[in-house]
C-alpha cells in the first residue's frame, strides 16, 4: 500500500460512474463453493501471516477515521526505549540488521526496508496492543512492495499454493487477465474489522485492474466517503473497486476472507464493463 501524500478529496470516485463494479454477471462463479471448501481446508495446512497494523504511519487513513484506540506499530516502535528496541530487534529473522540512526517507525513493516518477523508481530500485539486487522494472510504470488503488483517478470504461484490450493490456482489462471502480478488471501478473525484506508491516493488516472473474490459471500467490504461521512456496502462475491477510494471491512462474529488478484484485464473484458458497451 502506498503512502498518501495527495490532495485527493476523500469522496468516492468509483469506476465508470459507479461506486464499484459487481463482476458476478461477467464471470462464471459456479466453482466458488468448491474453492471455498479447498481454501478452508488448505488454510489449516499453510503458515499464515499478519498484515495491516500501520495504516496511520503509512498516512492512508482518513482524518475522521483515525481509530486512535488502536495501536499502530509504527507509532509504537518510535516510542520504545533503547532496551525495548533491542529486544524487538532480537526477535527478527535472518541476518539483516537495521541502521542505528534509522527511524524505527519508518524502517520496519509493510512498504519498509525490513519486514516484521512473526515473532516481532506477536510481541507487538501481546506487549503493546498493536491491532493487526488481517491476521490470516497468505500470498499465492509473493510481492515485496505494493507497487510491484502489476509486474510479472520472475513471478509465479508458489509451490505451496499450487500443491495445497490447486483448484483455486487453476480458477485464478482462467480469469480475464492478460497478465497476473499478485494474488493473495486476506482473512479477518471473528469480531475484527478492517480499518478504513486507501491503497493509493492518485487524484487522477485509471484505477488499477484487479478482481476481489469472496467465495463465502460474507465479507462486508464498504467504501467510505470522507466528505459525506457515509458508507457504501459492497455485497457481491466478485467485484472491482477503485482502491484509491477509502474502504474498510465491517466486523462480524465469524471468520471472513477474500482473494484478491491483480494484473491487467483483457481488453474485451474491460470494454464489457464500460457503460454502453457491455
Amino acid at each position: 500500500m502506498e503512502a498518501a501524500g495527495s490532495t485527493k478529496s476523500g469522496a468516492v470516485d468509483g469506476i465508470f460512474g459507479r461506486p464499484y463494479i459487481d463482476l458476478e454477471p461477467y464471470l462464471d462463479l459456479s466453482m466458488l463453493p468448491e474453492l471455498h471448501e479447498e481454501i478452508c481446508l488448505g488454510l489449516t495446512r499453510v503458515p499464515v501471516d499478519y498484515t495491516g497494523g500501520s495504516h496511520r504511519t503509512l498516512e492512508i487513513v482518513p482524518a475522521s477515521r483515525q481509530d486512535l484506540a488502536y495501536a499502530d506499530y509504527g507509532e509504537v516502535l518510535r516510542g520504545l526505549s533503547p532496551t525495548e528496541l533491542r529486544l524487538f530487534e532480537s526477535l527478527a529473522e535472518g541476518t539483516e540488521r537495521p541502521s542505528p540512526t534509522a527511524d524505527p517507525g519508518l524502517l520496519y513493516g509493510e512498504e519498509r526496508e525490513l519486514l516484521l518477523s512473526r515473532r516481532q508481530m506477536l510481541w507487538l500485539k501481546f506487549r503493546h496492543g498493536v491491532y493487526f486487522p488481517w491476521k490470516v494472510y497468505f500470498e499465492f504470488i509473493p510481492n515485496r512492495y505494493w507497487g510491484d503488483k502489476q509486474l510479472t517478470e520472475g513471478k509465479d504461484f508458489t509451490r505451496v499454493a499450487r500443491s495445497v490450493f490447486p483448484k483455486t490456482v487453476a480458477f485464478v489462471k482462467q480469469l480475464p487477465f492478460t497478465t497476473i502480478g499478485r494474488c493473495n488471501l486476506m482473512g479477518l478473525e471473528a469480531n475484527d474489522h478492517g480499518t478504513v484506508h486507501r491503497d493509493g491516493a492518485r487524484a487522477h488516472g485509471s484505477p488499477d485492474h484487479f478482481i476481489t473474490l469472496c467465495p463465502a459471500g460474507n465479507k462486508t467490504l464498504f467504501l467510505w466517503d470522507e466528505i459525506a461521512q457515509q458508507k457504501s456496502p459492497v455485497t457481491s462475491r466478485a467485484y472491482w473497486f477503485n482502491d484509491n477510494d477509502y474502504h474498510g471491512v465491517e466486523a462480524a462474529p465469524f471468520f471472513r476472507y477474500s482473494l484478491r488478484v491483480d494484473g491487467q484485464f483483457q481488453p474485451d473484458f474491460l470494454a464489457r464493463l464500460e457503460p454502453g458497451r457491455g
